[in-house]
């Protein structure tokens, strides 16, 4: 079974919509990074040297192949990425090797049987 690595970074306002949109499109879990700072095109605002930009979370979902590329869009579509600039950013990436995952498998075949 080979895996893809989905990392999404997110406003925290948007972090449940998007796992959960996740989760019905087919990842089995989340790890998620609270309180990650990043920049764009254009330099955020400051006021006295405090930052006025939002808290971004960042998601990573360890998701089968075959599954990756619909969970990616449903990601996108829900977190309004390409519609709404500055909410999000999500990539995938292949995984070469990957362990711990056992418990998984079983459901992860199953599905991808009943949606083949």
């Amino acid at each position: 079974m080979r895996f893809k690595l989905i990392l999404v970074f997110v406003e925290d306002s948007k972090t449940d919509e998007v796992l959960d949109a996740a989760r019905e499109a087919g990842a089995t879990g989340a790890t998620i990074i609270n309180h990650a700072r990043g920049e764009g095109l254009k330099k955020k605002k400051t006021f006295f040297g405090l930052s006025l930009e939002t808290q971004r979370d960042v998601l990573l979902f360890l998701v089968e192949e075959h599954m990756s590329r619909h969970i990616l869009e449903r990601i996108s579509e829900i977190g309004e990425f390409e519609t709404s600039p500055g909410t999000g950013v999500a990539i995938q990436i292949d995984v070469e090797d990957a362990i711990g995952l056992s418990h998984q498998a079983e459901k992860l075949c199953k599905q991808i049987e009943d949606e083949l």
